[in-house]
């Protein structure tokens, strides 16, 4: 589809609309492109009604076209862009004949629209007008994204001191799944240098350590990659440096993901009680074992079965498990099923995500391979979803959207009251600092209304060898107060 666009303004919310309308289409700015499908948008400054700005929408499509004039005073840039996203949103729906349950948003964070309006004297009413009158967002979003701001707030406002989250990134894994974009190595490849990693990444806490003397922890979070690939005293080394470095008293949660079936064993899970663990995930995506297959986890629906009962016997009452939605190949029965058979289990919580193809993943890199697999997933079964798991006794308590996401749906946590994972809603609301360490690790400085960031290296290779340059980026990040 040709894409003309007059000036760079709005452009990142132009082209998400359109990708949202047509997920698998290339957008070009050629404009010697033939013009079968193309969007124009222009600007004309001062030409509109009362001297505002006037935007020129053209749009054609299966050999219809639809034009629109808007008036814009872009000097009100929330005003502006939400007008701009209106008009082109309607253009596309009307070509279409789709309509998306996020309405306008682009963003990534639904639910902060809710909470913002909340925390500034907004009521439950207002929310909805907003979402659902100035975003588009269909009425079941919108009281979604209600319902999870509130639990929220009910969450955070056990937070009574300023403090941190702690992130540790572990990235290994047994293989490496087709959609995976995060930093994640094949263990079996690294395993002469797991020491040196460790070792480095517990120079990393110490200099942590530094930065933050007195600071308690709120959550600790050990990611990655599957932290458990590590042997039991690989990892065990790991955990007992974040115990003897931090202020752990006032420390609500301790994740650790176990990811892969694959990499859990009894003597982890053993390990994992000696220290003040107080979450695990484990997690089949799927239950299906051609899918497993497809997308490159070695692992057999049997082995997860078998890694979530041995958690269980192992005294952990706080299990997680995710799922994926619109991976190649399933149907939306297959995805039914595995709904009903992660029930069945009774975890504490389960986090739902909509299949988002990063450009990183094998995936992406490899899409003319995988182009004929069908990738279903529907506003339908997120709502089923969410029925089946609040009969459950799970209910939603955060969500988050990404980049080219099956369907232009969401993820979401469900989690029994009290069982849900501050660490996640902590990184959405961002009202705390997040120091990272690990190979692909990315730390997060929250001072006010600003926030700046400051990520390790990818792979392991350049994080072990760069290590010095990194740290001395962390410095800068929290060891110096941040300048308007």
């Amino acid at each position: 589809m040709k894409l003309l666009l007059g000036s760079n303004l709005y452009e990142y919310d132009i082209r998400g609309l359109l990708q949202a309308f047509f997920p698998w289409e290339k957008f070009v700015t050629d404009e010697a492109a033939p013009d079968r499908d193309c969007l124009s948008v222009f600007f004309t400054e001062g030409a509109g009604d009362g001297g505002c700005d006037l935007a020129e929408l053209a749009f054609s499509y299966g050999g219809t076209e639809r034009k629109e004039r808007i008036s814009l005073c872009l000097s009100d840039v929330k005003t502006a862009k939400s007008a701009l996203k209106r008009t082109l949103y309607r253009m596309l729906s009307d070509a279409t004949g789709k309509t998306l349950p996020w309405g306008t948003l682009t963003g990534i964070r639904p639910t902060k629209i809710a909470m913002d309006i909340l925390v500034h004297g907004g009521n439950e009413a207002e929310v909805l007008r907003h979402m659902k009158e100035d975003l588009l967002v269909s009425d079941r979003k919108a009281r979604l994204s209600l319902e999870i701001a509130e639990r929220e707030r009910a969450m955070l406002s056990r937070l009574t001191t300023e403090g941190i989250s702690l992130y540790v990134g572990v990235p290994f894994c047994p293989t490496t799944c087709l959609y995976c974009s995060f930093s994640s190595f094949t263990i079996g490849a690294y395993e002469k240098r797991v020491p040196e990693y460790i070792d480095a990444v517990c120079r990393e806490l110490d200099v942590i350590r530094e930065l933050f003397p007195d600071t308690p922890v709120h959550s600790v979070y050990f990611g990655g990659g599957t932290p458990t690939s590590l042997s039991a005293e690989a990892l065990a080394v790991l955990l007992k440096k974040v115990e003897d470095t931090f202020d752990l008293s006032e420390t609500l949660e301790w994740t650790v993901e176990a990811g892969r079936p694959d990499s859990v064993t009894e003597e982890k899970l053993a390990m994992l009680k000696r220290f003040p663990v107080t979450r695990i995930s484990v997690n089949p995506q799927t239950l299906h074992q051609k899918t497993l297959d497809l997308i490159g986890r070695k692992h057999t629906v049997e082995d997860f079965y078998r890694a979530f009962s041995l958690a269980r016997n192992a005294g952990f009452d706080n299990i997680n498990t995710d799922l994926i939605f619109g991976l190649p190949g399933e149907t939306a029965e297959d995805i039914r099923e595995t709904i009903f058979g992660i029930r069945e289990l009774h975890p504490d919580s389960v986090t739902v995500h909509s299949l988002a193809i990063k450009r990183s993943s094998r995936l992406n890199l490899m899409k003319d391979v995988y182009e004929h697999y069908r990738m279903e997933n529907t506003d339908g079964l997120m709502s089923f979803t969410e029925d089946v798991l609040r009969e459950a006794g799970l209910k939603p308590y955060y969500l988050y959207r990404q980049k080219n996401m099956s369907g232009n749906l969401e993820n979401v946590g469900y989690a029994a009251e009290g069982k849900e994972c501050f660490y996640n809603v902590l990184i959405m609301e961002e009202i705390e600092s997040i120091p990272a360490a690990g190979a692909g690790a990315s730390s997060k400085r929250v001072s006010g209304d600003r926030i700046t960031r400051a990520a390790n290296a990818h792979d392991v290779d350049t994080y072990l060898k760069n290590f010095d340059e990194m740290m001395e980026r962390k410095r800068n990040l929290f060891g110096e107060e941040i300048r308007p």
